[in-house]
């Protein structure tokens, strides 16, 4: 007679996924450090503070800055999902924010993330065009996603977040917002697409001042993912399968 066996469920759990917002800040580190010195040792830009992009265009480190954009895109909406899904389990037992608010910002993020492949798969001078509607995309979302996040940060506290990580979010959202608009203003400023700038030349300085604005927001970007680690260390991966014998 055939009987079914049922056993208690196999669970296979992974305590907390950390790790997730913890390699993309990592990775997207690596991939502009690393960019930015093969492109320097190549005498493809000057030292002084280069745009992003200009790190990226030009062989070998175009193959390696497309790769690694790319990657920190896919990690960036992995860690954003995971952070929706969070909201929406901690909005269950105590209600802070609203369902569509939320949602809201996932779907801007995911729109940043998307200007985040543009960006790395469309080259500064390759299409110039299409590459600039991407950052402008990546890096508008992205100051969007931050803010939104430091607001719904404030909402859930004091069960699910301290005033001081939702402090150094919105310090990081502020100065990210200041630095995104003169890196729009500047960049429009200037008449030619090029990457080998030099001191004294024509329109260098609008160049320089929105580069530095460019790399303030990028790090504002990765900075304010690091705050995540700890609030994901609440989260586990559980995968459950049931076993049915018959003898």
């Amino acid at each position: 007679m055939a009987r079914a066996a049922q056993p208690p469920a196999m669970l296979c759990c992974m305590p907390g996924v950390a790790f997730v917002p913890a390699l993309l800040v990592s990775w997207s580190s690596a991939a502009f450090i690393i960019s930015y010195v093969i492109a320097v040792l190549a005498g493809h830009v000057e030292p002084l503070v280069p745009y992003i992009s200009d790190t990226g265009t030009k062989p070998p480190e175009s193959g390696i800055f497309g790769f690694m954009i790319n990657i920190s895109a896919l990690l960036a909406v992995i860690t954003m999902c995971i952070r929706y899904l969070l909201i929406e389990k901690q909005n269950e037992s105590s209600h802070f924010v609203g369902s569509s608010c939320n949602m809201f910002s996932l779907c801007i993020g995911l729109m940043g993330c998307t200007g985040m492949g543009i960006v790395a798969t469309f080259q500064e001078l390759a299409v110039p065009s299409v590459h600039d509607i991407g950052a402008l995309v990546a890096f508008g979302s992205g100051v969007v996603y931050i803010t939104l996040q430091s607001i719904i940060s404030y909402k859930s506290c004091p069960q699910w977040n301290t005033y001081f990580v939702c402090h150094v979010r919105m310090a990081i959202s502020v100065i990210s917002c200041i630095a995104f608009i003169p890196m729009i203003v500047f960049a429009s400023r200037i008449s030619m697409t090029k990457i080998d700038w030099t001191p004294g030349e024509k329109d260098y300085t609008y160049h320089l001042l929105s580069a530095i604005c460019e790399w303030t927001v990028a790090f504002g970007f990765i900075f304010f993912f690091l705050t995540f680690i700890r609030d994901f260390q609440r989260v586990s991966l559980r995968i459950s399968t049931e076993i049915h014998e018959d003898s």
